[in-house]
């Protein structure tokens, strides 16, 4: 919907785009600006040199090694590439430097225009604790907490006693989950302050904490808002970010479950007041926390365009991209706020590499195989890798959002499914069958999930895996048996006797049954399958007994398969010692026991705590010799702009730190040898 249509050329003050991001946003920015007839320039550190957005852009420039610090945040690096390319303006997409106020004013420094707010409306919100003290002036309602300039232990800790636990940490400059911790009680407050402050520190460069409430059931509501430089400024609806996990959103929707028209216009007021407050110009969010009787506190404004707006467009028919190019040049807003009407309903969801079993810790690799489903009116998908890219530590390990509209909230949620099932990833770990476990749960269904959905049904949402059924063992027999067939038959078509039984595919052998052997690792069982070969068919031996099968394997691993009479269509995969099937609207991944190979352990291996990811080590909490309690910090792991604990996994004695502070880490290295008090 979103994005349709031919657009006019805009005004000849703009000619060139310099887009100062990466991934999927840049990719996004470069399409609408190459549809409005601009020219559009990326930027790419090392490690994105190959990467789509480059390669999607009219022209690129090299800013900078891989980490972001040295790139994608390097403000000097971004501006000369700019003025070398005679870039008109940037646009800072999001996260990084989109709501550096430093950048922005660089930028104007440089005669550039800064695609986004004013450098004062910036530096207003920037700070969450300035934002607070505005917002309420403006009588704005607000959450109780501390928003002081006092940051020192004793003073933050007398703040959180006076607030009342629980009660929610936040960094003042931060954004996206990073610096945030909920504390339940005063003896885990320490921690979680170090913690938060050394996460604020690396993402922000600013360990401001303020303090909070915690909420418990609270709902995630946003209200989108834009703003022109006449003083004009409307709100495009809400959104619903209500299901997160580690703070940060997962799956955004629009309109929100059980919005009345009432609060929706209370709420949307409230949001053109805060916009109007700071003389805001552009496109902004404003965000509530929603108790369940309907009360909504101001919780902060992001001044940048949202990684969900994609919802917002499909059910408008708009695009946002556009209206931040266009008011930029300083033209009036396209519509007023009664001529904005929303038709439908629209969920997105964000597809990460990442471990949601073990806390989702962000996970690297290659994307193997990556196969979305079809774009149209109902499906979008905003990406910006493809089959064979890499998911470096250096950045967010988002692979992409998947968008679907409809013309009504469970129409939408059916396709939503729909498109979830569709998906194919291998390679690495990703939080997609989670995403398909939360679309089918009845509290998402019903729309009454709050933000406390994930952890309070963790164990329905990610279950220990099933074994594999025998349908599924099946095709992945017939996967390999009809690949080893197409083999044999090329290997035949280019031998000087093509008719050698040795280059037969039906098992032929000499005076006996032909048959194959095959032996699959499901989870921490062997599971054998036989395949014996007839006369136009397989019969497989499971192990829930004989079946008969047939089918065809396409080059890029389609398969069309007829099981004990039922027909089947599925997709296998196989990356080395691994296949992975896609079927019955989910993935297996199954090892194949012939070639597979030890695979690195990320927890206690021969008395050693290893890495579970690269990174860097920023805290080491013991010394060789230390005597600890399971469940103790020995020390932190960042990686990825996010913190992994390493902790005592039973009650022992540290004996051996292998690597010091700031030290990086590959995958897998030993951190620390531990012995347990029963091995002492």
């Amino acid at each position: 919907m979103a994005g349709t249509g031919k657009r006019k050329k805009i005004s000849s003050m703009f000619d060139t785009i310099l887009i100062a991001n990466r991934g999927e946003i840049a990719c996004r920015i470069s399409r609408t600006a190459r549809d409005m007839g601009l020219r559009t320039i990326a930027v790419y550190s090392d490690a994105d040199r190959d990467a789509q957005h480059v390669k999607l852009a009219d022209a690129a420039r090299a800013i900078g090694s891989s980490p972001a610090a040295d790139s994608y945040l390097n403000i000097d690096a971004i501006v000369q590439a700019a003025i070398s390319e005679d870039a008109d303006a940037i646009h800072p997409g999001y996260g990084f430097l989109a709501e550096n106020a430093s950048f922005a004013e660089a930028c104007v420094e440089a005669g550039i225009t800064f695609i986004g707010p004013s450098v004062d409306a910036i530096r207003a919100m920037g700070s969450k604790s300035a934002a607070k003290k505005i917002m309420s002036k403006a009588g704005i309602p607000l959450i109780g907490g501390y928003h002081g300039r006092a940051q020192t232990f004793e003073a933050l800790s007398k703040a959180a006693d006076e607030v009342g636990y629980p009660i929610m940490l936040k960094a003042s400059a931060g954004g996206g989950g990073k610096g945030m911790r909920v504390v339940r009680g005063k003896m885990d407050f320490k921690d979680a302050l170090g913690s938060a402050k050394r996460e604020a520190k690396s993402a922000f460069g600013d360990d401001m904490m303020l303090i909070e409430k915690f909420i418990g059931r609270s709902r995630h509501i946003e209200i989108q808002i834009f703003a022109d430089q006449d003083g004009n400024a409307i709100h495009l609806f809400e959104r619903d970010c209500s299901i997160q996990r580690r703070h940060q959103k997962i799956i955004e929707e629009t309109p929100a479950p059980h919005m009345t028209a009432e609060r929706r216009a209370e709420m949307g007021a409230a949001a053109v007041a805060a916009a109007k407050v700071i003389g805001y110009v552009g496109a902004g969010t404003v965000e509530f926390i929603v108790e369940p009787d309907g009360a909504f506190y101001f919780m902060e404004m992001n001044t940048r365009l949202q990684v969900e707006h994609p919802v917002t467009e499909m059910i408008l028919g708009l695009d946002l991209v556009e209206w931040q190019i266009r008011v930029a040049t300083g033209e009036p807003l396209p519509l007023a706020q009664d001529q904005i009407t929303a038709t439908g309903h629209a969920i997105e969801a964000r597809l990460y590499a990442e471990d949601p079993g073990n806390d989702f810790l962000p996970a690297t690799g290659r994307l193997d195989h990556l196969v979305f489903p079809p774009e149209d009116r109902h499906v979008r998908v905003d990406t910006g890798v493809v089959a064979g890219d890499e998911i470096t530590i250096h950045y967010d390990p988002m692979i992409a959002k998947l968008i679907v509209w409809d013309y009504d909230r469970r129409s939408a949620i059916r396709r939503f499914g729909s498109a979830l099932a569709a998906t194919q990833i291998a390679g690495l770990r990703t939080n997609l069958n989670l995403l398909r476990a939360v679309a089918k749960h009845p509290e998402f269904v019903e729309g009454k999930a709050d933000t406390g959905f994930i952890g309070r049904h963790r164990d329905q949402l990610l279950p220990p895996p099933e074994p594999a059924s025998d349908t599924v063992l099946a095709l992945g027999a017939l996967a390999i048996i009809l690949a080893q067939a197409r083999s044999a038959a090329k290997r035949a078509g280019g031998s000087a006797d093509p008719y050698s039984p040795w280059y037969r595919s039906d098992g032929w052998r000499l005076n006996d049954d032909a048959f194959t052997e095959l032996k699959f690792v499901d989870g921490d069982n062997e599971v054998a399958t036989t395949v014996h070969y007839r006369s136009g068919f397989y019969l497989l031996d499971l192990p829930g007994g004989s079946v008969e099968a047939s089918g065809v394997l396409d080059a890029k691993g389609g398969l069309t398969a007829e099981i004990a009479g039922a027909k089947y269509r599925a997709s296998v995969v196989r990356i080395g010692q691994e296949l992975t099937v896609f079927a019955e609207g989910g993935s297996y991944t199954l090892g194949i026991v012939d070639i597979l190979a030890a695979v690195a352990e990320h927890d206690i291996v021969g008395g050693n705590l290893t890495a579970p990811m690269p990174g860097k080590i920023i805290a080491v909490n013991v010394k060789p010799g230390a005597v600890v309690t399971r469940g103790e910090t020995l020390l932190v792991l960042e990686a990825m702009k996010m913190e992994h604990t390493i902790a005592a996994p039973a009650d022992g004695t540290v004996t051996d730190i292998y690597f010091k502070l700031g030290e990086q880490v590959e995958e897998g290295s030993e951190l620390i040898s531990f012995a347990t008090d029963e091995e002492v």
